[in-house]
């Protein structure tokens, strides 16, 4: 059997989205077909099945998500400068899409429950995700931008908390401004 030709970039990134969009239980071989402009066949040839292709979108948004996330605190001269601008991004998000879930909420609220693998996927997922603004926070200690008195793990899990808490809140059509509000109080509790 010859290997599948496609660009697995735009693949798993259309995945991304009906996975977001239908969940992974609504979302048939017809909708990835449509979706990914791949025939069954070549999705079962290349991911093995619906999970594998699920995992491999996971991976992929984990990448394109921590690329970017990482890239906005090197592109920065203040750490909460940079917290600051990826909540507005969040908020921006939430208030301008009709998907306002990002792929590992949705398969976490949706999955992990029954299937250990995709949950231990995305709590790693977190886990780094939580580590890294934790690292982030200590250099804001050590630039003078919030307390030392803080513990940075701490603010940290406040912090994954706080965005799954607005991108959770959206769905609930908040007051205009909420989002930004919430958002805010955010950087102002870590810089007591």
């Amino acid at each position: 059997m010859r290997s599948a030709e496609f660009d697995r970039d735009s693949v798993l990134r259309s995945a991304m989205d009906i996975f977001i969009a239908k969940g992974y239980g609504n979302t048939s071989m017809q909708d990835l077909k449509q979706a990914t402009g791949l025939h069954p066949g070549s999705i079962y040839c290349a991911f093995k099945n619906k999970r594998g292709l699920l995992l491999a979108a996971l991976e992929h948004y984990r990448d394109q998500r921590y690329t970017q996330f990482v890239t906005l605190f090197s592109q920065s001269t203040s750490v909460m400068g940079a917290i600051a601008t990826y909540l507005e991004h969040v908020v921006d998000e939430c208030e301008r899409e009709q998907i306002k879930d990002c792929l590992l909420q949705k398969a976490l609220s949706e999955l992990a429950q029954q299937d250990v693998e995709v949950a231990d996927v995305i709590s790693y997922m977190l886990k780094q995700w939580q580590q890294t603004l934790a690292e982030q926070l200590v250099l804001a200690q050590q630039n003078n931008e919030i307390s030392y008195q803080r513990d940075s793990q701490q603010l940290a899990q406040f912090l994954v908390m706080g965005i799954y808490g607005i991108r959770v809140l959206s769905h609930t059509h908040p007051d205009p401004g909420m989002l930004r509000r919430l958002a805010a109080d955010l950087i102002d509790y870590i810089k007591q």
